[in-house]
């Protein structure tokens, strides 16, 4: 059993063919390359299903563009129009300052951090940019030069300020007209049934728009603004579907097309209960309006879509998890009020992705859980996946780097030693258990609305899951089930959490700026927390005795500071504490509660320390985010017929950004 925890993600995927996974750097990103494992496998007919899945999913592209704000498709059709059509040098400081802001906008999907959620500017000064536009032929210069440059023209894609109205002061594409925060609440007030239990996910697939008064929804479907793409993305499903591995592939896909048509929120439902169900094939998919992370209300949903091949070897392990799933939910350390009495349906596995897309490209999640809807994991049940070679990619482009963030951060050689030994195993590990685990645990009380925590919801969710991978990659069930080595694999996990959750994690943002992102703010929340709860609360032992310790201590040597931790069975314990008070909160849909911990533990970062952290990262020379480059599926074609499909991995960012955006545009 230990065996298949490492072997199968790592050492069958070594080729020796000198294939390198970090192809490019720009600002503060780092593009790889991904293997499609598993692809020379697959059956004809197979692989004629997943190049038209994967076709489907980058007609989906713009989607997401202007999802993300009203002007980030004009931007980026400048931007291409001066690659296609500019005459000019294409030489020196200005240039290149040029081609590193239309990366970043090409990275984003827009003209804001696609992590930070802050503005960002070019590179080159305005006139140079409008000299490019004007020698290039783009119409409407003046007023793409003020979205580009003006600082205070739509300066952050989703507003967390509190103290602001965050629907007012978010640039996200999904409220249209002079609306308020309270008018979007009484709206979709107003939709929901109280005490339904099984409510439909109002607003998830719509834009609300205020006009002359009067306030209404835009469905998103294929007569709506994204009618081209959509129109375009069914086109492809229905030709996935004559390929199918079984009937329950062709019956959930042929739901999947009739909720593009129609927007229909109860035939999203009933898709994802019959997707949730078919678990036979080796391919499967991601599709649609699924996350809201970015509506500041945690309601409306981005188009993303993952095209995936089981690996089968490596999913021993999440089977196996899987498996023991009601054995979890029974110890877990949450009230019993709260614990499902009856975990149905979790299914789990590990994939390799065939294609990223929407917002999972070009920077992707490494695990995924989904449906959302709170009955339909509880009725139904869940999927979860790791997603082994986006995983194995970015191990390997570490490798591949002189210098590591592990080196730097880490109080000690032992601790060092420990990460190296246990940490990409405990890593993929604790994935497993929040993404198998962690978002289909627990339950709602009776009345309690799915949106109950509003725009606290993403960062407690999140948080709910990491604490319960964090809970359990300690427990012996792992040890006994074959899946831990030994009983020391966890302290790098937690080491590393801590580390990461206080330190590390904030050389991704700009300094003097607050924590906005969901999943930063759950790691915060969660580090934080312990070690302000944890302090007093050990003690250390030597051969003068007995003292008082921290859980977590701060220390610092030779000017730099560090977070050690000096009891790991104290520190399970608090993650089992916090476990416990965030499902409550979750499952009372206590607002007041979830917002004070969000608010005092996940926002503000400490302005010496993140200081310390960025000028000691920027010393390693690292990129603080990466994101990848999809293979490309080709057909091969002889006298006229499609006989095969090959797989290249020879095109970098800016070539595949710019042939997607030939090939498929539709907005």
């Amino acid at each position: 059993m230990t065996a298949l925890c490492a072997a199968a993600a790592s050492c069958a995927r070594e080729k020796g063919d000198g294939f390198r996974y970090s192809i490019d750097e720009f600002a503060d990103i780092r593009m790889m390359r991904y293997r499609i494992e598993g692809w020379d496998s697959l059956s004809f007919r197979q692989k004629q299903y997943v190049y038209h899945l994967a076709e489907s999913a980058k007609w989906g592209r713009d989607i997401f563009w202007d999802q993300n704000g009203k002007y980030n498709l004009q931007v980026r059709h400048a931007l291409e129009q001066i690659f296609d059509s500019y005459k000019g040098s294409r030489k020196g400081t200005d240039w290149d300052g040029f081609t590193v802001y239309a990366k970043r906008v090409f990275f984003s999907n827009g003209i804001h951090h696609h992590y930070a959620q802050d503005k960002f500017f070019p590179a080159c000064p305005q006139e140079y940019m409008a000299s490019l536009m004007e020698a290039s032929g783009v119409e409407d210069r003046d007023f793409l030069l003020k979205v580009m440059y003006d600082p205070d023209f739509q300066p952050q894609r989703r507003c967390t300020d509190t103290s602001k109205d965050i629907v007012a002061c978010s640039s996200v594409n999904y409220y249209e007209g002079d609306l308020s925060r309270e008018e979007v609440d009484a709206f979709y007030a107003g939709m929901a049934r109280r005490g339904d239990p099984r409510p439909l996910s109002y607003g998830l697939n719509s834009k609300l728009v205020k006009k002359d008064g009067t306030i209404y929804e835009e469905v998103w479907n294929i007569g709506s603004v994204y009618g081209p793409a959509i129109r375009k993305i069914v086109e492809e499903l229905e030709l996935a579907s004559q390929y199918a591995e079984n009937d329950a592939q062709k019956a959930y896909l042929a739901l999947l097309i009739d909720y593009y048509r129609t927007g229909d929120l109860k035939t999203w439902d009933e898709f994802n209960i019959a997707w949730v169900q078919e678990k036979e094939g080796a391919v499967d998919l991601i599709h649609g309006f699924v996350e809201d992370y970015e509506d500041p209300l945690g309601r409306k949903a981005t188009w993303e879509s993952i095209i995936e091949l089981k690996d089968f070897e490596a999913s021993r392990r999440t089977e196996l998890i899987s498996a023991n799933a009601q054995w979890f939910e029974d110890h877990s350390p949450v009230d019993e009020r709260f614990k499902k009495k009856e975990v149905k349906g979790v299914t789990a596995k590990v994939i390799n992705a065939a294609v990223l897309a929407g917002d999972c490209y070009p920077s992707t999640p490494i695990g995924v859980n989904l449906p959302n809807a709170d009955w339909i994991r509880k009725e139904y049940g869940s999927k979860s996946v790791t997603i082994s070679n986006i995983t194995h990619a970015y191990n390997k482009a570490a490798d591949e780097m002189p210098k590591s963030t592990l080196t730097e951060f880490a109080f000690d050689q032992e601790e060092i030693a420990l990460a190296k030994k246990y940490l990409n195993l405990t890593n993929e590990i604790h994935t497993d258990l929040h993404e198998c685990l962690g978002h289909g645990s627990g339950q709602l009380l009776p009345g309690t609305p799915a949106g109950a925590l509003g725009e606290y919801s993403s960062c407690l969710e999140e948080a709910r899951a990491d604490l319960f991978g964090l809970y359990y990659v300690a427990d012996e069930k792992l040890i006994e089930l074959g899946i831990i080595p030994d009983a020391d694999a966890y302290k790098a996990q937690y080491a590393n959490y801590i580390r990461n959750g206080l330190m590390t994690q904030f050389s991704r943002v700009e300094l003097g700026r607050t924590n906005t992102e969901a999943h930063m703010q759950n790691r915060l929340l969660i580090a934080k927390w312990c070690y302000e709860q944890g302090l007093g609360q050990s003690h250390i032992c030597d051969d003068e005795g007995c003292r008082p310790a921290d859980v977590i201590e701060k220390k610092v040597k030779d000017g730099k500071t560090y977070f050690v931790v000096n009891d790991y069975e104290a520190l399970r314990d608090l993650f089992g504490e916090l476990l416990a008070e965030v499902q409550r909160i979750k499952s009372e849909g206590d607002y007041a509660a979830g917002k004070a911990l969000v608010e005092n533990y996940a926002v503000r970062i400490d302005y010496d320390l993140h200081k310390e952290v960025l000028e000691r990262y920027a010393s390693l020379h690292l990129k603080p985010y990466g994101g990848f480059v999809n293979p490309e599926i080709v057909p091969v074609v002889e006298n006229g017929e499609v006989v095969d499909y090959k797989v290249t991995y020879d095109e970098d960012f800016l070539g595949q950004s710019l042939r997607y955006g030939k090939e498929y545009k539709t907005l």
